[in-house]
Order: C-alpha cells, then sequence, then structure tokens
C-alpha cells in the first residue's frame, strides 16, 4: 500500500517532538505532507520554532513548516510551562533552526492541500489544540468532506482531566475549535488520557533511547527525563506518558490500540468542566457515535515500534 498523507498539526511539547520523529523515520507508511504549529503548550513563536528544531534533527529540512494560529478561537491562550518548560522542549541544550519558515499561513496550507489533493487521501493528525482544524473547517467547509479521517490526541472519559479535574489540556484550550471538530462529520480517531496513561516510559526505556548513541537518542532521552519529572510527582508513576506519539503509531500499526466507537460531545459553557470530553462510553445516551474512542495499547509493542524507528536515526 502507498504510505498515508498526513499534515501533523502540532504545539511542540517534547512528546510532540517524538511523534514527529516516529513519522519522519516511517515513510513505508506515512508521507508527511508539512507539519503546521498552533499556540498550546507553549505560545506560536515557540512551537513553529520547535517544529523546525525537529525536523531538523530528523534530517528533513525538505518537510515544510507553517504557523497557524497564535490563539484559541474564543479564548485567552493557556499555555503549559509547568510541564514542557519555558522552551516547549526543555532538557537539552537546543540549537537555532536555519531552515525557514513558510510564509503560506497554516491554516491556508490545510485547506489547499486538502483542495489539491484527491479526496479521501489526507489524513490530519492534530496533537495540540484544535485551533487550527477547526478555523481550516469554518474558512473552506468544502474541505471537510475530502479529509480521509482525523487521528488526535485529546480528551479523556475515565482518566477526565489533567489540566483541571474535568478537562485534559489540548480540548481545554481550545474547546469551541474541539467542538467543530467533533461535530464536523469526519471520522476521529482519538488517543485520550486513559490510553496515553498507559504508555508510561521507564528508566530501561530512556536507557534504550541513550544507548542508540546517535543524536536522536541522546536529545529523545534528555527531553523524557525532562518531561518525566512532572508526571512521576503529579501521579507518582515509574514514568511519563508519551502521549502524541500514539496517534502516529496507530497509524502505523493501528492493531497496538483498542477502543469503541462512541459519541462525544464537548463542554464550552460550564466554567467548572471547560473542556470536558464528554464521552457516552456504555452507551446511557441516544446520541449518535462520531469517534472511536481509544482504551487501551499494547504498552510494551508502542515502545518498541518507537525504539525500532528512531533507531533508523544516523
Amino acid at each position: 500500500m502507498a504510505p498515508r498523507k498526513i499534515i501533523i498539526d502540532t504545539d511542540p511539547g517534547q512528546d510532540d517532538a517524538v511523534a514527529i520523529l516516529l513519522a519522519l523515520a516511517s515513510p513505508e507508511e506515512i508521507e508527511v505532507l508539512g507539519v503546521v504549529a498552533v499556540a498550546g503548550n507553549v505560545p506560536l513563536a515557540l512551537t513553529q520554532k520547535n517544529a523546525r528544531i525537529v525536523c531538523e534533527l530528523a534530517g528533513r529540512p525538505d518537510v515544510p513548516v507553517f504557523a497557524g494560529r497564535d490563539a484559541p478561537l474564543d479564548r485567552i491562550l493557556v499555555t503549559a510551562e509547568h510541564v514542557h518548560g519555558k522552551t516547549g522542549l526543555d532538557g537539552p541544550p537546543l540549537p537555532e533552526p536555519t531552515m525557514p519558515l513558510q510564509d503560506k499561513d497554516g491554516v491556508d496550507f490545510i485547506v489547499e492541500t486538502l483542495r489539491a489533493e484527491p479526496e479521501g487521501t489526507v489524513t490530519l493528525v492534530p496533537i495540540g489544540p484544535l485551533t487550527n482544524i477547526a478555523a481550516a473547517f469554518v474558512a473552506a467547509p468544502d474541505i471537510v468532506e475530502r479529509v480521509q479521517e482525523i487521528v488526535l490526541m485529546g480528551g479523556a472519559y475515565f482518566e477526565v482531566g489533567n489540566i483541571t479535574p474535568a478537562a485534559e489540556f489540548n480540548i481545554y484550550v481550545d474547546p469551541e475549535a474541539a467542538e467543530i471538530v467533533f461535530n464536523s462529520g469526519v471520522p476521529l480517531t482519538v488517543m485520550p488520557l486513559d490510553v496515553t496513561h498507559k504508555a508510561l516510559t521507564s528508566e530501561a526505556i530512556v536507557q534504550r533511547f541513550r544507548d542508540m548513541g546517535t543524536e536522536v537518542g541522546r536529545m529523545v532521552a534528555a527531553w523524557t527525563d525532562f518531561f518525566e519529572r512532572f508526571d512521576m510527582k503529579k501521579y507518582g508513576s515509574e514514568g511519563a506518558p508519551l502521549h502524541d506519539p500514539c496517534t502516529v503509531a496507530y497509524l502505523i500499526r493501528p492493531d497496538l490500540f483498542e477502543g469503541r466507537h462512541i459519541n462525544v460531545e464537548i463542554e464550552v459553557a460550564s466554567p467548572l468542566t471547560r473542556g470536558m470530553t464528554v464521552a457516552d462510553w456504555w452507551g446511557v445516551t441516544n446520541r449518535p457515535a462520531n469517534a472511536m474512542f481509544m482504551g487501551t495499547i499494547d504498552r510494551d509493542g508502542f515502545y518498541e515500534l518507537i525504539v525500532d524507528r528512531l533507531g533508523r536515526y544516523a
């Protein structure tokens, strides 16, 4: 089969960086048409810079990187430096990227790409707030039916929240955008906290990255060392969840995941539960299913895939 064409929409983020590296190391399954940055973990000026740093680390300065929206559709931006550090990629020293940021607006790139490619051949992979995707759908409703699938990281059902008691960060930052995307009718596959919190790193896994003896292995180990400290302190876990690579791993090895096709609604009005993904896991409503919400992951298989693919970098 031909590689699946994707656009990565991202707010790097150490785990975003691993997701991008995984995608670029998997040309048999994935063709990355472009990377679009969005404000989220840190402001847009940093996320677009970080996306270029990661592409250069992968030896892929040919991958076009675009800047999308610098704020949510209807909210003040909330960021997560308390998790990712002031740069978003804290841990190892970061080089200044030399590859250019594309002049074209990132939302325009999404629209134009979906119009140019054959219908149903482009998958969107948002691993940050859904602002860019929603803005594209609002600006160009004709592209909605052209999307093959959206595979996103966001939300939760049993785990519920990581930025508030009720909400996961990506959805919380721009719930209006999430509402547009979840109501769009596009096939959705969602990696919620319930899955990503089962994808925990460990000392042994981080050592495998370090033992690669490559710049990619060194950087990923250093990023993971930094990233782990927050979750280990908060949850008392042995490591940290690599949230965002779950989306790319699904595109390569969907057999690593299991879930249910259910109805998911986004809470936008309540100040107490803003950004909550109200997931009808048990089918207690008559609302139609609109998302494949994943529930389990083969953790060992997931990390074997990541180690194998990142090991391809020289």
